[in-house]
Order: structure tokens, then sequence, then C-alpha cells
């Protein structure tokens, strides 16, 4: 289904990415794990053809030169280079890291959002389905989103997604900052949204919360892919367990 293939992501000199290949199966809940600027924001947003465009801008007006090489390929086709509205279209919908919401509009509004690609009975069939998946949603709706707890505020973030009716869903941190109790809330989500037929791709720096419901798992460290393995063979490796799970 996603599969990247020798990405390599450079800032002007710096490396962000080196080489990375992985692969993630339609029907996984799949992790990327590593510490902070590992590279997981980059993937993501590479993917989300975030990158690309801040590329194309910055080479406009002269400023920093970013350079993408590789492949990213989603059911077949390499979409490196291609404009995010496209990439949404075609299924993938990143959930960017800190649950960036619209602050002056309501739940519902924000959520509404979510599918402008969509017609509108596609989008009451995605916020239904996020007020499932989050019932506190539903109470929240005429609520302002900028007056909501940050955990709130993240499932608003989900939601919007999940609105867009993604085939592939990138979590990025989607438990920054959260509560046990909320982080609880979160990563059970993420069992439904795959039920819901929704493959998920998450990222964490600390993997203890997600781990019960990953199938794989990715390590990397300093852009560069460091270790891979299931559930039971990351929750094994003794060097992993000490640095991303705090044992």
């Amino acid at each position: 289904m996603f599969e990247v293939k020798n990405l390599m992501v450079f800032y002007e000199n710096a490396l962000a990415i080196n080489d990375l290949s992985l692969e993630v199966k339609e029907g996984e809940i799949v992790g990327l794990f590593g510490s902070n600027s590992a590279g997981k924001s980059t993937l993501f947003n590479t993917t989300a053809g975030l990158t690309h465009h801040m590329a194309v801008r910055e080479a406009r007006r002269g400023g920093q030169r970013i350079t993408i090489y590789g492949e990213i390929q989603f059911n077949g086709e390499n979409i490196v280079g291609r404009k995010p509205n496209y990439i949404v279209k075609k299924g993938i919908v990143l959930c960017r890291e800190r649950h960036p919401v619209f602050r002056d509009l309501t739940t519902r509004q924000n959520l509404e959002l979510g599918g402008f690609l969509l017609d509108q009975k596609k989008i009451k069939e995605g916020i239904e389905l996020a007020y499932e998946i989050f019932p506190n949603l539903k109470e929240l709706k005429d609520r302002k989103a900028g007056l909501l707890s940050g955990g709130e505020q993240e499932m608003v973030s989900i939601g919007i997604a999940l609105v867009a009716q993604p085939k592939l869903m990138l979590l990025d941190e989607p438990l920054l900052g959260l509560s046990p109790l909320l982080q609880q809330k979160v990563v059970q989500a993420l069992q439904d949204i795959r039920e819901s037929g929704v493959t998920v791709f998450v990222s964490e720096q600390y993997a203890r919360p997600v781990m019960p419901f990953v199938d794989r798992g990715y390590i990397i460290e300093n852009g560069t892919l460091v270790f891979s393995g299931t559930k039971n063979e990351l929750m094994e490796n003794p060097e992993v367990m000490s640095a991303y799970f705090g044992t």
C-alpha cells in the first residue's frame, strides 16, 4: 500500500532523511519512533507533499534550498513532487503535531473543513464517524476550538483528518503534551480508526503508550533507520526498551 524507497531529504547541506526505506501494509497500525529531530515529521511532511511545497516556495524567493531524492509509493504510484491536495485526494491525510485547529471556529465547523474536497453527504458521514470514535466531540460541537483543552483539540485535529476520508492516516506525535488519561483515549482511538477501514502510520518519541496497538514499528535516528520489527521484537530488544520505553 505505502512504501518509502531510498528517500533522502536535504535542507541546504543538512541531511534530514538518510536513505530511508520502509513500508506500511493495508490494514496495519505501524509505529515510527525516534527522538526529537530524528526525522519523523520530515518523513510525514514529505509524504503529504508539504516538503515539496516548501521547496518550491523557497526556490521562488531565493531562500533555503530543499532537495528530495528517492520515492514514496502509494498504491503503486510515486507521489514525491505531487501537490498536497492531490495527495489528499489519493487518500493520504496528515494529522500534524501539536493539534493545529481553527481556534475561532466551533468544533463542528473545524470538522466540516476536513471535507473541503468532498460533497456534503460524505462530509456528514465523516463527522458522524468522528463523533463515533470521539463521543466528546458531539457534546462540544458548538464550542469554539480555541476554548477546548489540549486533549480535546487533539481529538478535533484527528476528527478533521477522519472527515477527509483517508485510506492512510499519518498521525504525527498525537500524544504530545497530553495527560496520561487523554493519551489512553487517543491511543484507543487508533484501533477504532483501523476498524473503520483506515490504515494508520503513527509517530511518537516515547513508544510505551502506543506500542500495545501497533503491528510493527520502525526506529529512526538522525533520519536513518536503525531498527525495525514486530511489536514483540521491539519490546524484546533491551536497547530499544531502554531508549524508547523508559525501562
